[in-house]
């Protein structure tokens, strides 16, 4: 993990985006992070394991739900797969 000023991006910002390719670079301001730098590799396996994640969620209330359960052979038959 890489940290610079936002400051020292402005003016190596091509560097920045290079280091970014194999780690996070943090942008500072003001001694506080402000932003952070990804490669759109990285952004896009972080985008994925959200969206799983959010998934699991949804698959674990659907499951907790109450109510009538159907069996797998009436589903088939309702959407034509029969």
């Amino acid at each position: 993990m890489a940290t610079i000023p936002v400051s020292s991006a402005r003016e190596e910002l091509a560097e920045a985006v290079e280091t970014s390719r194999t780690e996070a670079v943090f942008l500072q301001r003001y001694g506080r992070d402000a932003a952070v730098l990804i490669s759109p590799e990285r952004y896009r396996q972080l985008i994925d394991a959200e969206e799983d994640a959010q998934d699991v969620a949804e698959f674990d209330a659907a499951m907790a739900e109450e109510g009538p359960n159907i069996p797998w052979d009436q589903v088939k038959a309702d959407l034509g797969w029969t």
